[in-house]
């Protein structure tokens, strides 16, 4: 057991940034996640999950290997957040050129006890990989294997805080909320209904999907079919067969009804999320990403079927990851963080492998076992 003078100073070191709501209109809020030394919302869950592992690998004088997959911006979290923490080794499997530019600078340029393994294949593939991992005991048995993806609750623990704060920030509430989570595998949303669990007066979720629209079929149709996914230009959100999706629906007794009673969802193309990226531009002044782009537009379709509610659109990640997308659809240039502006100038450093179980067990072997 964490001692709770412990655990506070965990939580106080781990989420040191604000998590500020900027307001479009009366009714259409952004929950801005990106505050954290990623731009993006994983900050949270990951910063949290390293300082805990940290206290307890200390306290038994252990190491483990992180095994971590990643469609964009989770492995830039996990890698910051975990970059020279003694005791803990990072392994990061990113899709070969389906996430960013400048994604793959903060997955590929930290080194010491980071490493990058560059996967021939989709997110679902490097996802399948991390799991075979896992249910592999022969391999288990010499090295020491932990998660940092949202199937590892420490994950999502902390992600439900800010929930809690744009609430807080919203009062007094004047009229009923809807938090609109742009959603790939879900472990956001899932954060949500967990807050929801721990008593926050949150009326409805919205679950944004790209073309990966699985979980909003689910709850039109009550058909789960997951299927390999499809690469947007909203690429965080590019999984076919979300991992989160069982816990959702054990969250409310494994029933479809149940669950389309809070959460809906709708899904939309990268066409619709360059207009709605433009039309956010012109009609707000503000520049939000492919995936709060998604939200947006989950927004309005959602406030026209349940008028009366105000939206909270969880922007996820700074506009700036996405930098060729933004600019070719704005038509003009935008601005670059410094920490970012400072990672185009680094050395990409990552092992290229095909999407083949036997190759990347004997890549972990030959790196971390203990003869």
């Amino acid at each position: 057991v964490i001692p709770e003078a412990d655990i506070r100073r965990i939580v106080r070191r781990a989420l040191d940034f604000p998590a500020p709501v900027v307001s479009l209109d009366e009714d259409t809020h952004v929950l801005e996640l990106w505050h954290g030394p990623s731009l993006a919302f994983k900050d949270f869950g990951a910063r949290f999950m390293a300082a805990l592992m940290s206290w307890f690998l200390e306290k038994r004088n252990q190491e483990t290997v992180i095994l971590v997959a990643t469609s964009g911006d989770t492995g830039g979290a996990v890698a910051a957040g975990f970059f020279d923490t003694p005791g803990i080794h990072v392994v990061i499997l990113y899709p070969s050129g389906k996430v960013s530019p400048l994604q793959e600078k903060q997955l590929t340029t930290l080194g010491k006890n980071i490493r990058a393994l560059e996967i021939e294949g989709t997110f679902d593939d490097c996802q399948a990989l991390v799991k075979q991992a896992f249910l592999d005991e022969a391999l288990r048995r010499h090295i020491a294997l932990s998660s940092a993806n949202s199937i590892n609750i420490a994950r999502l623990i902390p992600q439900s805080f800010y929930y809690f704060e744009a609430y807080k920030q919203l009062m007094p509430v004047q009229k009923p909320v809807a938090f609109v989570v742009p959603s790939g595998n879900f472990g956001n949303l899932t954060a949500g209904l967990f807050a929801k669990r721990m008593g926050l007066p949150v009326v409805h979720f919205v679950a944004a999907t790209n073309a990966n629209d699985v979980v909003p079929e689910y709850l039109a149709t009550g058909q789960f079919r997951p299927r390999p996914s499809i690469p947007t230009i909203s690429n965080a959100m590019d999984v076919g067969n979300p991992s989160n999706f069982q816990r959702m629906l054990d969250l409310y007794g494994s029933t479809w009804n149940n669950l389309r009673k809070e959460v809906s969802g709708f899904a939309f193309d990268d066409e619709q999320t360059r207009q709605a990226i433009r039309t956010i531009h012109e009609r707000y002044g503000y520049l939000m990403d492919p995936h709060g782009a998604v939200g947006f537009l989950a927004w309005q379709a959602f406030r026209q079927i349940e008028p009366g509610m105000q939206g909270v659109i969880l922007e996820t990640a700074h506009p700036a990851k996405f930098l060729e997308t933004m600019e070719a659809t704005l038509g003009r240039p935008i601005d670059i963080p410094e920490r970012l502006a400072r990672l185009a100038h680094k050395e990409k450093k990552s092992t290229l492998l095909p999407p083949d179980y036997g190759r990347f067990k004997a890549w972990l072997e030959a790196h971390f076992k203990k003869e």
